[in-house]
């Protein structure tokens, strides 16, 4: 029996593409390494929106993967956790090398942890250009991505164009950022800009412009600043 239509085992349930950056992350995970897998965009804040997710997700909260299996339906929240999960199930999504390996995680984890300043002032909405100056605690954040950026394109980068040469779970925790700075008109320079250019040129991030700039939504408390 032909399987060239199967329904994918993965389902990803995500907010909106032009603002829910947690969501972008695992979404461009599989995305960029190919994974086959379905989405289904559930419009944050519009009627009904939070009992949709809450039918799929045990914090009530976006992303959740979906992962049918011959022993029942695996659900997995949490940007980094399913990011996590997908790297079980197909190696090579984290760095081989256990040195490697181990900065990938720290800085992975460092971005699902912090950057409090960057996130609150520069909102995530992919479809905006609206150039701003950084408060002296969201330029902290800024010069701390560049350093993280720079440090392990210097000393990966022959291996590949990111950040730990090939691709990882460490470039979908940070493609969220090189959106934000292209909204806000960050201007990078040197090893960070070269990366933060490559990223917007991969063929997942130029889907998900696309993409967030067809959706119909707004979300009044995204479009202030």
């Amino acid at each position: 029996m032909s399987t060239a239509h199967a329904t994918p085992a993965y389902t990803l349930v995500m907010g909106n593409k032009n603002y829910s950056s947690w969501s972008l992350r695992p979404w461009f995970l599989l995305r960029q390494a190919g994974l086959p897998f379905s989405e289904r965009v559930v419009a944050l804040y519009e009627s009904g929106y939070e009992q949709a997710i809450r039918d799929v997700s045990p914090s009530g909260k976006v992303p959740v993967l979906l992962h049918r299996t011959a022993a029942g339906e695996v659900r997995v929240w949490d940007s980094l956790a399913i990011c996590e999960y997908l790297a079980e199930l197909h190696p090579g999504l984290w760095p081989a090398d256990p040195v490697a390996r181990a900065m990938a995680r720290s800085i992975s984890a460092e971005m699902h942890s912090s950057f409090a300043a960057l996130r609150n002032q520069f909102t995530c909405n992919v479809r905006r250009s609206t150039p701003m100056a950084p408060s002296p605690a969201t330029r902290g954040d800024i010069d701390r991505i560049v350093a993280l950026w720079t440090e392990c394109r210097e000393r990966y980068g022959a291996q590949g164009p990111f950040l730990f040469g090939q691709l990882s779970v460490a470039d979908a925790m940070y493609a969220p950022i090189c959106l934000r700075f292209r909204t806000y008109g960050v201007d990078l320079s040197g090893t960070a800009g070269n990366y933060q250019q490559m990223m917007l040129a991969t063929p997942a991030l130029r889907q998900l412009i696309r993409d967030a700039e067809a959706e119909p939504w707004i979300i009044a408390r995204y479009e202030a600043n």
